[in-house]
């Protein structure tokens, strides 16, 4: 078992992305630790390059039952077992973060999209208050007007044999860089299955707003008391770029200027569709700036 593991879902498209988050996982995490990248069965030679010691190739139907079936050119899926509603990609997405992370042999695990890379050294004492994984959580930060956030609340304490969320504002546990204890991982499929007398996979699945970060972070919350809930994780451990516009390479240099001391990532929304140089001459101001 290692102390630290990488996981990202990714996809042909984002390959060269991909590419960049890796280097920064060999660059800047210890030498055992191991990245595991989530991709379709259809792009498979896309990915082999990157296997190795440091890379685990896991392809979706190695960690989904049989049941489960992509529908061609949809980006749908269909349980077999319950066919109608069909399971949404994004959904399904995060499904396979969840099972990888249960499977996975680490002491803690960083979940990473494949538009993030790390910029400086990152071990699990750059997530960890008094020996403990923090958890990202922003207290008070989910109101009335961020109705997806609220539906994935509800659908997480539906999934949790929880009472409906208390009244809002509520805790927002969603992040582009995020934390989870694997450990927490497998207990809280064994909630879902408890909670809701069926497999969770099916469980989530079936869900159709539902987010994995809002769910580990109720669960990871509700299991213990307030003085035993993890430390917050600092809201600047990944230096953020949601907005829709694409960067140029001077604005791109400009935003990464800005990366705070404490960030060990940076994120430019894939969404942005920010050019690759001006992606790239991010990376490398920041990647500079934290070798500073």
């Amino acid at each position: 078992m290692t102390d630290l593991a990488v996981i990202t879902p990714s996809f042909g498209p984002d390959a060269e992305l991909f590419a960049h988050l890796h280097r920064s996982v060999i660059d800047y995490t210890s030498s055992d630790t191991v990245h595991h990248v989530i991709v379709p069965d259809a792009d498979r030679t896309i990915f082999q390059r990157f296997e190795g010691p440091r890379c685990r190739l896991w392809l979706e139907s190695e960690l989904l039952p049989r049941r489960f079936v992509r529908v061609p050119r949809a980006g749908l899926w269909c349980n077999l077992r319950r066919p109608w509603p069909p399971i949404r990609g994004w959904v399904m997405q995060q499904a396979l973060k969840i099972a990888a992370a249960g499977q996975v042999a680490a002491d803690s695990i960083l979940i990473a999209d494949s538009d993030v890379v790390l910029v400086r050294p990152t071990k699990p004492e750059s997530f960890t208050e008094n020996g403990r994984l923090c958890l990202h959580r922003l207290d008070n930060a989910v109101h009335a007007g961020m109705r997806r956030h609220v539906l994935w609340h509800h659908a997480a304490r539906r999934l949790l044999g929880l009472d409906p969320p208390p009244a809002l504002p509520l805790p927002d546990y969603v992040s582009s860089l995020n934390v989870w204890d694997p450990r927490s991982v497998r207990a809280m499929q064994q909630r879902i299955q408890l909670a809701t007398g069926r497999n969770w996979l099916d469980a989530f699945t079936a869900e159709l707003h539902v987010s994995e970060f809002i769910l580990y972070g109720v669960f990871k919350d509700a299991e213990l008391d307030l003085t035993g809930r993890p430390h917050p994780l600092d809201p600047y451990f990944c230096h953020n770029y949601w907005t829709g516009d694409a960067l140029d390479a001077e604005a791109a240099r400009a935003f990464a200027d800005a990366l705070p001391p404490q960030a060990v990532g940076m994120m430019i929304s894939a969404k942005s569709r920010t050019p690759m140089d001006a992606r790239l001459a991010a990376i490398q101001r920041c990647a500079s700036l934290g070798e500073q």
